[in-house]
């Protein structure tokens, strides 16, 4: 075990896989995956916390919590001369201002920064989230499975198994298909397998945002509830700072549930029929659209996620807390960090046709 200025760093294999949680996190950042130098920083975590400000975990046990450090006293951390100036400084700045850490912004944010990660394997999501997501890429499966394979029974459990349907086809009919697929789409029969991974991933990437939205939408309706009661409370309700915040904070809450809400289901409409009508131009316009959004709808569900996260683990159901331990975490956590979550909405592009 090495140890430095207090903090202790674990025996970690640097070349080990990333855990699950981490790969399939939102709000995680393990530094295994960049071009660091300093080896002891490569053994932590880039993290959000509950103010969507960027910390960086040195260490996290059950038993003794999390010990964090702003990324601005990294140089003091690691001794590092150059100070600020230090690369590893540099890049971890550049990393702290990001908006979200899921793999799909990743990809867009990583590459327009000019940052490579170490495995380009470490930018997928797990094999269990893939799994989970199953149910959710069922909808924009189904119409691809019965334009190929009309109504036969095939046996399709994820969508790994509808690429080995269009590897292997064993049915005549079905391949008459597949080649009239190709030549619509203007490629080689051989290459459909590789188009229909690039239509996966991009359908795996709203399939993985809606599974978030739908994961935190409970809580932030307990959180809505739990405000309206604050509203309601004698003491609270004298408290003209605490009334104005949780006006804010409904008003920004509600206005980010619409907008995303509202682009899943232009999505969902752009979408619906495309393959009643595919082409090449069609499918790459549709998945530029949606790429195009992966930073914005992944930096507000981050926020929203790391925020949530927070509230229910503090405050587990309503018998938990009162109203003014529940006002001042309000004050305290719950209020920070709020305007750079709409300045992530207002920076969207505009909402694209996708007809």
């Amino acid at each position: 075990m090495a140890q430095k200025d207090g903090f202790t760093f674990g025996d970690l294999d640097l070349e080990s896989d990333i855990e699950d949680e981490d790969r399939d996190s939102l709000h995680t950042l393990p530094l295994i995956m960049m071009p660091l130098k300093t080896a002891p920083l490569r053994r932590a975590r880039l993290i959000k916390n509950a103010r969507f400000e960027s910390m960086v975990e040195i260490f996290a046990d059950k038993d003794t919590g999390s010990g964090q450090v702003d990324i601005d006293g990294l140089p003091a951390e690691f001794g590092w001369a150059e100070g600020f100036r230090h690369p590893d400084m540099v890049m971890m700045k550049k990393l702290g201002d990001l908006p979200s850490y899921d793999v799909y912004s990743l990809r867009i944010s990583l590459r327009d920064l000019g940052i490579e990660v170490n495995n380009v394997e470490y930018l997928k999501l797990s094999e269990s989230k893939v799994a989970e997501l199953n149910e959710y890429m069922r909808e924009f499966t189904g119409p691809l499975i019965s334009q190929i394979y009309g109504g036969d029974d095939v046996d399709v459990k994820s969508f790994q198994d509808v690429v080995k349907l269009f590897r292997s086809p064993d049915k005549k009919k079905a391949l008459e298909k597949l080649k009239l697929m190709a030549q619509k789409l203007n490629i080689k029969i051989e290459d459909l397998p590789k188009f229909l991974e690039d239509y996966a991933d991009i359908f795996m990437s709203l399939s993985y945002y809606k599974n978030i939205l739908d994961d935190i939408e409970p809580t932030i309706t307990e959180f809505l509830d739990t405000m309206d009661l604050l509203r309601e409370n004698y003491a609270m309700k004298n408290n003209p700072s605490l009334m104005q915040t949780m006006d804010m904070m409904t008003t920004t809450i509600n206005e980010l549930m619409a907008a995303i809400t509202g682009r899943f289901e232009n999505f969902d409409r752009g979408t619906k029929h495309m393959w009643d009508n595919i082409s090449a131009e069609r499918f790459r316009r549709v998945e530029a659209v949606i790429r195009g959004y992966h930073t914005t709808i992944g930096g507000v569900l981050c926020a929203l996620a790391v925020k949530m996260d927070a509230w229910s683990t503090l405050f587990p159901n309503m018998q938990v807390g009162g109203p003014g331990r529940r006002a001042e975490f309000i004050m305290t956590e719950m209020k920070q960090g709020m305007d750079r979550i709409q300045t992530i909405e207002d920076s969207a592009p505009m909402l694209a046709a996708l007809e």
